[in-house]
């Protein structure tokens, strides 16, 4: 007998997850269809502890991206399935996702379907494109939804790269900033000390406390960066907490320059996912509980889990959010509109792009804006230290008659 592990809903819509023994993949199915449950995902645990290890790599999201467009392309030509992801596997570039397709081949031909055998492997199919492949299975389009899942992932990954543009340039500059003005007061200041002991006369007060901050970061240097080593170790475990998660999310939120282009971001993302989950038929509960794990942001999280409460009761989509104050006025009454009108796909698919054009331009200002600031911040601070240990030099004749 094998163990498996599976995640599945019941009728009130919790999450159970738990172990079975199983001869195999369709005796768990089979099972677990017959209390009445509904299955996220069936994984053989030892199968998949061993493809994990010997990949030991991620499946990057370009690769699921041609992955997802060809297996379209082939399913709707009208290749059988099985036929078409052992082709995939065949030409699959990366060893990870080859294991990953083989491993899914096998489920489906111990009678899982195809959108249980993806789940199978969470770390590499999000609860995304799981269930957009479950909603393509029941309706017949399932070639339709995975081109519409690889434009999904496009549009994501390039979201991505807009902010990584943003957050790149500022860090690499502040960086040397800190490791040139680091240093000049570790190893060149003290080489000027020592001369200027030699005169033997008093020096100019801002060189003087010039030269005692390097004494000073010296003396200490190992535990102030055994200070900085630790303290990022423990802001990293508090921000995996969730209380730590809730308030750094609320602080990126908040931030004066970068605090818009994350909410812009977030709202994107919010928008993009649920119209790309609605338009599928994705019953709208279970869109929100994805969109609820995928947003990146614990503020979207909690505001979109109140508002699937609130829609349990009988409200609609807009009110809840809207009195979450974390989604702009704007959204909130283009979703409202999109709920009455019964195009609430297409208002969600309008916002995403508003805010991805919205985050463009405020990388491109923002990078603009930080350039001359970091580069005159760089000037002021190497620039004052070199003026400061050049001071007694413009006073040389009178520190050398003194």
């Amino acid at each position: 007998m094998n163990i498996f592990r599976y995640i599945a809903k019941d009728s009130n819509g919790r999450d159970i997850s738990a172990t079975m023994e199983a001869e195999n993949e369709k005796e768990v199915v089979l099972a677990l269809r017959k209390k009445g449950l509904i299955i996220l995902s069936v994984m053989e645990e030892s199968r998949g502890d061993s493809v994990v290890r010997k990949t030991r790599r991620k499946v990057k999201g370009p690769e699921l991206v041609v992955f997802s467009r060809q297996l379209a392309t082939m399913v709707d030509a009208g290749l059988p399935l099985i036929q078409a992801l052992d082709t995939l596997a065949e030409q699959a570039e990366s060893p990870a996702l080859q294991m990953v397709l083989r491993d899914v081949v096998k489920s489906i031909e111990e009678g899982a379907s195809f959108s249980e055998a993806l789940g199978g492997h969470p770390k590499v199919f999000s609860s995304l494109f799981v269930n957009m492949s479950r909603a393509g299975e029941a309706s017949g389009t399932l070639a339709e939804i995975l081109e519409r899942v690889a434009g999904y992932m496009e549009a994501s990954l390039a979201l991505k790269r807009k902010v990584k543009s943003a957050m790149i340039y500022p860090v690499i500059v502040s960086s040397m900033a800190v490791i040139i003005t680091t240093v000049l007061l570790v190893k060149v200041i003290p080489v000027f000390g020592k001369i200027y002991d030699s005169f033997g006369a008093a020096l100019p007060t801002p060189t003087q406390m010039l030269l005692n901050f390097s004494g000073m970061l010296r003396a200490y240097f190992p535990f102030i960066v055994g200070a900085l080593v630790a303290g990022i170790f423990l802001l990293r475990k508090y921000i995996k907490t969730d209380g730590g998660r809730m308030r750094f999310d609320r602080l990126k939120l908040t931030l004066p320059i970068f605090g818009p282009i994350f909410r812009k971001v977030a709202v994107s993302r919010f928008s993009r996912t649920l119209s790309v989950l609605v338009k599928s038929g994705v019953p709208i509960l279970s869109a929100l509980e994805i969109v609820a794990k995928t947003a990146g942001n614990k503020l979207v999280e909690k505001a979109v889990n109140d508002a699937m409460e609130q829609i349990k009761q009988g409200e609609n989509i807009a009110q809840p959010l809207a009195a979450s104050e974390v989604f702009p006025p704007m959204v909130t009454k283009m979703i409202a509109v999109g709920e009455e009108s019964g195009k609430l796909e297409v208002m969600l698919s309008k916002i995403a792009d508003f805010y991805d054009s919205q985050v463009d331009a405020a990388v491109n200002g923002l990078t603009s804006m930080i350039e001359p600031l970091l580069i005159a911040f760089l000037g002021i601070v190497v620039g004052g230290i070199v003026i400061c240990m050049f001071l007694p030099i413009f006073r040389l004749s009178t520190v050398v008659q003194m």
